[in-house]
This record gives C-alpha cells, sequence and structure tokens, in this order.
C-alpha cells in the first residue's frame, strides 16, 4: 500500500487509457485531501477516477437541490463522509429526547439516499460510517446510559449496517476499523481539524483511500475469488514429509494455535464463496494425509476445491489450477511463507495477488486482516455451495477424458435447466453474476438488485434465469439474459452472461433457442446483439457471428423469421 505522498504523485500521470468511472465526494469537513488521495487510488486499482467535490459542508445542500453540481454531474458513485466530530456538534444541539438521536440521524441519512436514487435509481452510494469519540460525560458508564454521545454513537453505527443490510445500492466504507488499527492519536489531530476543518490526517487518508477504492472497484465486478494455499509452514507448521504427521505444527498450543486460526480464517472465506485450492511441492498422498487423519486440521478436503500437490514447479501448477477453475488470474490469491517461492510467481504472473506473509507465522493474519483482498459487495446463500460446484467440475473433467465424440459426453451429461424471470427469490444471484462476471459478458453492463428490480418490472424489458443441472449436481443459476424492445419487430440483448464454470456445455445454444423461440411467439422478428470489448471478454469477441447473426454496424443482427433451433443437449426442467 502507497502512502499519501505516492499517491499524489498517481495524479500527474497519464491515466487516460483505463477505465473512467465517475465519483462525487461530499463532506461536512475538508475533502481536498482524501479527493487526492481517492483519485491516486483509483489510479492503482486501475481507474481514471473524474472526481467532482463538493464545497465544504454542502452535502445537504448539493442533495437536495435538483439543480445542484452534485445532479448535474450524474457520478456513478457518490460518496458521503460526515464525520463524528460534527455528529458531536449535532448531539450538543439535539434539542428532543437524546435517546432519539441515532435513528433520526439515521432518518437523514436515508433521505439523502433516497434523494439521490430519486435522481438516478442506478447511482451507488458509498457512505463512511463514524469512528468513536468518548466526549466522557460519564465515563464507562455511558455504555449503560442510552442517551449518551458514546451511545447514540455506536447505536447509528449499528443501524447503518442494518440499513445497509437492506439497501442494495447503499454501501459502507469501515473507516472506524482504520481507526482501531493506527489508534485515535494518529487519526485525529486536534490542532489540525481547529485550524482547518479537516479531521483526517495524512497518515490515514492512503488506507481510507485504499478501503474506498476497494468497493468501487468490486462494484466494477473486480474483486478477488479464489485464495491458493502453500501447505509446510503456510497452511501448518512444518515439512510433513520430513516431520511425519505426528509432528507438524497445529492445534492449541504453543505456534500451532497461529496455523490452526489461519486455517479458521480460510474455512470461513470458503463459507463465504471463496474458492479455496492448494498448491504444494509434496508427494500427493503425504500432503493429503493431515486433511484426513490428523484430528486438529480445521481444513478438511472436502474444503479444497482442487487440490495440487506434485514436485512440479508451483508456476506451472498454479496455470493448472486456474484452467481447472476457468476464471482470471487476476481474482486469485496465492500464500506462501517461501520468498523465493512467491517471487517466481509474482514474476511469471504477474496478475496474481501474492502478498508478501511476514516471517513469523504468528504474525499472518493481522497482516492479511490490513490488506482487505477479499472485498464484496453481496453475499448469496449459493456462494456457500461454490466449492462443491468445482470440486464437481473437476469430476466432469475426468469423465470427457473417458469420451471421445464431444456429442456423447455431453448426452451422457443428462442436463436440465430451469428457465424463469426475475424474481425476489433469484434476484440477489442474478445481481452478483452482474457484478462478478467478466469473461463471458457481451456488454459488461453491472446491474444491482434494486436496478434488476427496476427493469423486472419494466414493460420494455423482458428478462430471463437459467440454471444448469447435470448427473453429478446442481450448478446453481449461471446465466442471464435482458431483452430490451427497440421496435414492434425488434429486442435487443441488453445483457448476456454466463458463468465460465459451464463453458462447452452447449449452453450458448439452449439460452438462445429460448430467447429466440420467445422473441417468436411475441410476433418479434429480429434479435439484436451488441458487444462492448473490455480486457476480459475477449473471449467472446465472436460469439453473435458463431451463433449466425449478421453484422449490422456495431450490432449484430438475427432473423427470427428463419430462425431453426440449434443443437443443444440441455432440456428445460
Amino acid at each position: 500500500m502507497k502512502d499519501f505522498a505516492n499517491l499524489k504523485r498517481n495524479l500527474k500521470k497519464d491515466a487516460s487509457a483505463l477505465k473512467p468511472i465517475k465519483v462525487a465526494l461530499l463532506g461536512d469537513t475538508a475533502t481536498q485531501f482524501l479527493a487526492k488521495a481517492i483519485q491516486g487510488a483509483g489510479y492503482e486499482y486501475g481507474y481514471n477516477l473524474q472526481l467532482w467535490e463538493a464545497d465544504f459542508n454542502q452535502v445537504e445542500r448539493q442533495v437536495a437541490d435538483p439543480s445542484s453540481e452534485l445532479h448535474e454531474y450524474d457520478a456513478e458513485v457518490v460518496i458521503i463522509f460526515q464525520s463524528s466530530h460534527k455528529l458531536l456538534g449535532k448531539y450538543n444541539k439535539f434539542k428532543a429526547n437524546h435517546t432519539a438521536f441515532a435513528a433520526d440521524e439515521l432518518n437523514g441519512i436515508k433521505a439523502l439516499y433516497d434523494t439521490l436514487a430519486s435522481v438516478n435509481p442506478k447511482v451507488k452510494l458509498i457512505y463512511y460510517n463514524y469512528t468513536e469519540i468518548d466526549d466522557n460525560v460519564f465515563g464507562n458508564y455511558a455504555n449503560k446510559v442510552t442517551s449518551s454521545f458514546l451511545f447514540q454513537l455506536r447505536k447509528l453505527n449499528v443501524l447503518l449496517m442494518e440499513y445497509a443490510a437492506e439497501v442494495s445500492n447503499f454501501h459502507i466504507c469501515d473507516i472506524s476499523s482504520v481507526q482501531n488499527l493506527v489508534g485515535k492519536a494518529a487519526f485525529f489531530q486536534p490542532s489540525v481539524y481547529i485550524n482547518s476543518e479537516m479531521v483526517l490526517s495524512l497518515e490515514v487518508l492512503a488506507p481510507i483511500a485504499y478501503k474506498t477504492l476497494g468497493i468501487i472497484s468490486a462494484l466494477q465486478g473486480k474483486f478477488n475469488k479464489c485464495v491458493i494455499l502453500d501447505l509446510d509452514n503456510t497452511t501448518w507448521g512444518g515439512i510433513i514429509g520430513d516431520d511425519g504427521i505426528e509432528n507438524i505444527q497445529i492445534g492449541a498450543l504453543g505456534i500451532g494455535k497461529a496455523f490452526s486460526e489461519f486455517q479458521y480464517w480460510v474455512k470461513k472465506l470458503k463459507n463465504r464463496g471463496i474458492i479455496v485450492a492448494v498448491c504444494s511441492k509434496n508427494t500427493e498422498s503425504i500432503a493429503i494425509e493431515p486433511f484426513e487423519k490428523h484430528p486438529d486440521m480445521v481444513l478438511k478436503m472436502e474444503d479444497i476445491a482442487v487440490f495440487v500437490a506434485n514436485w512440479e514447479n508451483k508456476v506451472d501448477n498454479i496455470r493448472k489450477i486456474q484452467g481447472i477453475l476457468n476464471i482470471g488470474f487476476d481474482s486469485m490469491v496465492f500464500l506462501d511463507d517461501n520468498p523465493f517461492e512467491r517471487n517466481m510467481v509474482r514474476e511469471n504472473i504477474p496478475q496474481l495477488t501474492v502478498p508478501e506473509l511476514p516471517e513469523d507465522p504468528a504474525e499472518y493474519l493481522e497482516y492479511l486482516y490490513t490488506l482487505n483482498i477479499f472485498e464484496t459487495v453481496s453475499f448469496t446463500e449459493d456462494d456457500a455451495t461454490r466449492t462443491k460446484q468445482y470440486q464437481v467440475e473437476a469430476q466432469r473433467a475426468t469423465l470427457f477424458e473417458k469420451f471421445t465424440n464431444e456429442d456423447d459426453f455431453l448426452q451422457n451429461l443428462a442436463m436440465v435447466s430451469v428457465v424463469e424471470p426475475f424474481t425476489k427469490f433469484n434476484t440477489p444471484r442474478v445481481a452478483q453474476l452482474s457484478q462478478r462476471s467478466n469473461q463471458f459478458n457481451l456488454r459488461t453492463v453491472r446491474y444491482t438488485e434494486a436496478d434488476l428490480e427496476t427493469l423486472a418490472a419494466s414493460p420494455d424489458h423482458f428478462t430471463f434465469s437459467f440454471t444448469l443441472e447435470d448427473k453429478f449436481g446442481n450448478n446453481g443459476l449461471i446465466c442471464v439474459l435482458i431483452l430490451q424492445q427497440e421496435s414492434e419487430d425488434l429486442l435487443f440483448i441488453d445483457t448476456w452472461l454466463m458463468s465460465c464454470r459451464v463453458l462447452k456445455r452447449g449452453m450458448e445454444n439452449f439460452t438462445l433457442n429460448t430467447v429466440a423461440n420467445f422473441a417468436q411467439q411475441k410476433g418479434y422478428k429480429y434479435l439484436k446483439g451488441g458487444y462492448i470489448a473490455t480486457p476480459k471478454n475477449g473471449m467472446v469477441a465472436d460469439h453473435y457471428s458463431k451463433l449466425g447473426f449478421e453484422p449490422d454496424g456495431d450490432n449484430w443482427l438475427l432473423n427470427l423469421t428463419q430462425y431453426q433451433n440449434k443443437k443443444s443437449f440441455i432440456d428445460k426442467k
């Protein structure tokens, strides 16, 4: 992580080739340096942040005035920073019962969001939570006095979390955790605040900017999906091949406790939906033994999606893992205690995230906590089953090797699909696919749950979700199409995206058959498809031409009056 001075230097670099994102920043205290830090961090993440900054303490006016510079700017992302110090001032002047202060303040925040969303329903709001201030009017007893400022401040942060859980386009940036990490003395400098109205010290601008960009990046569909683990001295202490299963360090005593806690963290990541893989220089049977037989192992074989242990170099083995998972290297994290292995992987696969783990295993977790390398903006029940889905995919790959004819293989899978419009039950997963899918995504338009609910209710749009199940198991919801009526004869394919886990199963033909038949039944004569190139979706550049669409300017056109269903081995369920 670069410091503020180095982030400022990024502002002098040419960002014209980077993806532009319109961002607005509003604060009730001075935010000029914060704006520079956010823009500089944007460059680190590969974005050209076109940042508009409101004048000092103009949050309410800019949001409430429909003709304000904020609404004229029409930002994709709005960042609001309302400080605890200004909050204390409001509390001091609050005339009603102070026990109602947090709820009253939350209502004001809700009003800000509602006004923004009424002008631009697609806007994403990032709201900084409140760092703690204890005015010590009650001392420790403030934790029992519901009207104390400390009680109300903490209550407000909880109310904010509950509100954010209900509103998909409202995101909390946890700057309170930054103060917890560096300490209040480093976070806030009273003399600077009194003289400049700046509540953030120069020291914390960079970590706050990186936290902010973590959310923005996740909203753009860029986040880590997989952690690859080394084993010896990373997942457990010692070398399994030399020390034997009974002598590796793991459990509740000594340094073994550090490795156990590390495994608990990885287990929680897996339960959240992060794919866990193993890449180890070891004899496979020996490497697997602790997962199956050691009583103190937290991680088990069922937690591992792909297990690669051999004596080949780790670069090639990581490429093998990537090939099986079929996700980008830039969404993978590699954890290894060995500096040589880390450098070798960095040099050969620069897209991969390779943290510089501390020498002392006791410090692994605290270091990894500070990196925030597994940011997300969504979580669904399907995430918890992701490991099983990838394990099953490895079984399919093994079966495929037994067939010389691809059609025979696909027929043998006995595939079925449930096709539905967007509903309140599947919308969270659809939104997640929209935000996560990068490779098989024709136009890479990101939609939140709120956006999708609007589309589902629109008479000019038709929505489709597809699941895929075969004899090995259920892949869940894996494909999304959104059609928009452009005329009485023509439907435009606004969105066509699919999970790369189900490539080479004929899903493209099945989905086209489904929407083409639907359009024919509705009396439409043409389907029009568009392709917007990104650094990641080159694999679908010729998608429409392969499916029989004809060039139509910058788009592709399919004549439905001549359409015949394409070969597919998938049945509707």
